[in-house]
């Protein structure tokens, strides 16, 4: 019997209130400093935080170039919940094909929960772990997360 891939589900305590937390998740000007890997940046053509509302953005990266994504806010529960998609695209915003690389269309769920004066994130994406770990995207959570704790704990 074969047992399907587990989905990516990471959590990170973060030294700042969930209030902050899930700011940091919205704002579209505090997203540009922390929501990309370590030696990226990010670069948002568009982004309307609601629920229905668009992103579509260039994470920059000095060896391997530009890659685009867009996406949809699908839920919005100020400050507990955030669900939305993420898809590979080009500039344009055109969809790229699902590749042997990547699959199409992702699901991703980030759960916000307060413990004293910190916050627990756990984000789950329908994406296998492993390839995740492959293609250097659980990598770059974990980093974005980390870049994150250090901008909110300067913040306070």
């Amino acid at each position: 019997m074969k047992f399907p891939d587990k989905e990516l589900l990471i959590t990170h305590l973060f030294d700042a209130p969930i209030d902050r937390v899930f700011d940091a998740w919205t704002d579209p000007e505090k997203l540009k400093h922390w929501y990309a890997p370590d030696g990226c940046t990010i670069e948002y053509k568009s982004i309307e935080v609601k629920e229905g509302g668009r992103f579509h953005y260039a994470i920059h990266h000095p060896l391997h170039g530009e890659g685009w994504v867009t996406g949809v806010y699908l839920e919005i529960q100020p400050p507990e919940k955030l669900v939305f998609t993420i898809q590979l695209s080009d500039e344009n915003g055109r969809a790229l094909a699902p590749s042997a690389e990547w699959p199409g269309e992702i699901l991703t769920t980030v759960t916000f929960e307060s413990i004293g004066n910190k916050t627990e994130a756990t984000i789950h994406e329908a994406v296998s772990e492993d390839k995740a770990k492959e293609t250097g995207a659980y990598q770059g959570w974990i980093e974005m997360f980390k870049k994150l704790n250090r901008l909110l704990v300067i913040g306070d």
